[in-house]
Formats: structure tokens, sequence, C-alpha cells
């Protein structure tokens, strides 16, 4: 017997809900790979530059460096995880030909994409829990303002698994995603202030800084832990809101209109 949708307006929920689940198993099979390494790789980030910058830079943003930097490195595991997540999971699917067992069942566009948009930021949230409390073995860790923090975390979380769903689906080869992630992830992150504060950028790099999102992203997330923001915390919460909608709305086009999902 088939169970039919359970769906209540215009949702199938059981079939958002089953979908999410898969996504999470996904990754909760192979915690070694999906959570270990990222925090073991995160911490190592740390060690090294507490040990090259640690004495060297004395503070920044009015705390010890490396209660500065501890923040960055936490939010910035948290997105590139929800990112790997999404992007695997389609590209993986498109590649074996299996992505047709995501389409052919009653699942809307609005459904497919809050699954897997949803799926990647539980991942980066489990990463994030993962790595504060490995980071909190070895640096003391305030928290000045949990609401931003939570807020920024789970918002990073959303923009990334947003793009890698964007990039996924874009991507018709391994080699496609892997340049979205050179030439777009990584820049994007090195050039937000996640190792340094932006106060210390000359006139046009500081610019530049502040029309990059994932700045926002990283500042807002490093103010609910040490109470400093390098800019405006209210600018920050409208563009990431603004920038998730956005990343939303393609996503949500992209799946309903089949765009490379569909022959």
């Amino acid at each position: 017997m088939i169970e039919a949708p359970l769906t209540f307006g215009l949702v199938n929920w059981r079939g958002l809900w089953t979908l999410y689940l898969k996504e999470v198993r996904r990754f909760v099979k192979v915690l070694t790979q999906t959570v270990l390494a990222p925090m073991v790789t995160t911490l190592l980030f740390y060690a090294v530059f507490a040990l090259a910058l640690g004495r060297a830079v004395d503070q920044a943003g009015g705390v010890p460096y490396l209660e500065f930097l501890a923040p960055g490195l936490i939010i910035m595991a948290m997105a590139q995880n929800s990112f790997a997540n999404t992007s695997s999971s389609i590209i993986i699917a498109k590649v074996q030909g299996n992505i047709v067992d995501v389409l052919m069942p009653p699942l809307e566009a609005i459904e497919l994409s809050i699954a897997y948009a949803l799926g990647g930021v539980t991942r980066g949230l489990v990463v994030g829990l993962a790595v504060a409390l490995g980071m909190a073995l070895f640096a003391p860790i305030h928290v000045a303002h949990p609401g931003f923090i939570l807020f920024h975390g789970v918002m990073g979380s959303l923009m990334l698994s947003l793009l890698g769903i964007i990039g996924a689906i874009w991507s018709e080869k391994f080699d496609h995603i892997a340049a979205v992630t050179n030439f777009v992830i990584t820049p994007f992150a090195f050039l937000s202030g996640t190792f340094y504060s932006i106060e210390r950028l000359p006139g046009a790099w500081n610019v530049i800084a502040h029309v990059n999102p994932f700045f926002y992203m990283i500042d807002g997330f490093r103010y609910g832990f040490i109470g400093h923001a390098d800019g405006s915390v209210g600018a920050g919460v409208a563009v990431m809101l603004a920038v998730n909608a956005a990343l939303w709305l393609v996503c949500h086009r992209m799946f309903a209109t089949g765009y490379k999902l569909k022959a």
C-alpha cells in the first residue's frame, strides 16, 4: 500500500520530511568524514594561527587575537560544510543518473529547495557545535549575544547551503563544482575578515569587504561572541535576510523549470 502525500495547504510535508531525513542520514552515516574531519582541520588552522600570530598580534576587535579568531573559524567551518552537503548530494545524483529518483516523486520546487537547504543547515550546525566544543578545550570562548550567534549561524549555513544547491544544479561534472569552490567560495571567505579585522584594510579593500555578504555573516557571528563588530550589526541582519531570500528564489526557479535537471 502506497501512502498518499501528507499535505496541508500547498506543501507535501511527508515528502519534504522524507527528503530532509535522507539528506541528514547521508552525513550521519559517515560522521568521521563529515563532522570529525572538519573539526580537526579547523582546530589545526586555529593552532597554526595561534603559534604563528598569537604572540605577534596582541589584540583584534578589542579582545585577544585568539578570541577574535575563533568565531570566524567556527562559522566558516559551518558554512563550508553546509555548501559541501548540498552540492555533493545533488552533483553525485546528477552524475550517477539517479537524480530522477528525487524528481519523480510528488515533490514541488518549494519542497525540494527547503529539504535540501535544511539538510545542509543541519550539517553546518552540527559541525559548528563540534568545532566550538573542540576549541573550548584550548581557549576560553565567551558568549556576549547568543541571539546573534544563533541567527548568523543559521543564516550563514543557509546561505552556503543554497549556494551549494545552485552550484550543483548548474554544474555538469565534478570539475564545475570544484571551480565554484575555488573561484567563488574560497576568495569570498578569505576576503571576509575571517582571520583579521577589516578595520586594518586600506580604503578600496575596506569598501570591497563591506559588499561581501560573507563579511556580514562572520561579523555578526563574531559579535555574538565578543560583543564587537567591524560593521553595522543591523545592516548585517538585513543583508543576510536579503541574500538568502534572493538565493532561495533562484533555487526555487531552478527546480521549478528543471534547469539542467530534466532532459
